[in-house]
């Protein structure tokens, strides 16, 4: 198969729904002739004009309006959020309209709408930038929420999203869009749901999504040179989220860390921990760990940006601990 990076495999997987079915547009900031903020829809104005690739005003709350409306109406809108800190400004359209428009009208209303946010940190774009909230929108009943961290998962989870009928946050992880790896170059998808052993064990499991899954997969090898054989699991989408591959794989090792960027209080890492006590508590051979981003806003200095977050060493000190 050949090899190509995160972002390449979302804009050609961009690029053939756009030929492939008439009503979808993209929308977003800064999207046309600039290529988006990442590079990853560099070249589709051009190739699809200003009726299919919109720029949009800096108004995110307008943006993801128009798109609830334009879905709602028969177009497949995709929206480039230019990052998912810059959603807030959009909370009131996703959250109670987007996420709730199907159910409110008895089925009768679908909402058939992508939005994409860059998200994490690791690139040194301060506070307002850089930090890793997917877990705030799984929160909510209506909405899907999708986390890529392989270029095979980015273009087989986009297509998967992008043929949805409703709802999709798709979430990129700005400091892996460079990462490199196979994906087919023939038409497939990833089913929502369906958390993937990205790297077998029987010592432990470590759970991650987006970016934290390499964190994790880099513990490991470290791990290995303490005869630890840790199992890593790439969480794929935190709404539909893999339960049941959750408990399996813990059940196979008996002991568990949830690796993720966002603040440990209150974040996603906690439910999959509650999840795991509540379905897998007999299988536990130590109690349910979490490594996670420091409670400070993400700084802007390398160095202390890199404090932030959660590290290897971090992931390896909570693995020994549970020896």
């Amino acid at each position: 198969m050949p090899e190509t990076t995160i972002r390449e495999a979302l804009r050609q997987t961009l690029r053939e729904e756009l030929q492939q079915d008439e009503r979808m547009v993209l929308m977003g900031e800064d999207i046309g002739a600039y290529g988006g903020s990442y590079g990853v829809t560099r070249g589709l104005l051009e190739e699809f004009g200003e009726e299919r690739v919109y720029d949009t005003p800096i108004s995110e709350s307008v943006v993801v309006g128009c798109g609830i409306g334009a879905a709602m109406g028969g177009v497949r809108p995709v929206i480039e959020l230019m990052t998912i800190n810059f959603s807030f400004l959009a909370f009131d359209q996703i959250i109670n309209n987007a996420s709730k428009l199907h159910y409110m009208s008895g089925g009768q209303i679908n909402v058939p709408l992508v939005i994409r946010m860059a998200s994490g940190g690791g690139s040194q774009l301060g506070a307002q930038h850089s930090h890793d909230l997917a877990g705030w929108y799984a929160h909510v009943p209506g909405l899907k929420v999708a986390t890529p961290s392989t270029p095979y998962d980015a273009r087989g989870l986009l297509k998967t999203a992008l043929r949805d009928e409703n709802p999709v946050i798709f979430v990129e992880h700005t400091a892996i869009y460079g990462l490199r790896g196979e994906v087919p170059e023939e038409d497939y998808a990833v089913p929502f749901g369906q958390a993937q052993v990205i790297r077998e064990g029987g010592d432990v499991t470590l759970v991650g999504y987006s970016g934290s899954v390499h964190q994790a997969l880099r513990a490991a090898d470290m791990l290995a040179g303490q005869d630890m054989d840790a199992e890593v699991l790439n969480l794929r989408t935190l709404r539909p989220l893999d339960v049941d591959g959750i408990v399996d794989s813990v059940k196979k090792t008996g002991r568990a860390i949830v690796v993720e960027d966002d603040w440990r209080f209150g974040g996603f890492a906690g439910e999959i921990v509650a999840l795991i006590q509540e379905r897998a508590f007999d299988y536990l051979d130590a109690p349910v760990a979490r490594v996670c981003g420091a409670d400070v806003p993400m700084p802007y200095a390398h160095e202390l940006e890199a404090a932030a977050l959660p590290s290897e060493q971090q992931i390896v000190d909570a693995v020994l601990a549970m020896r």
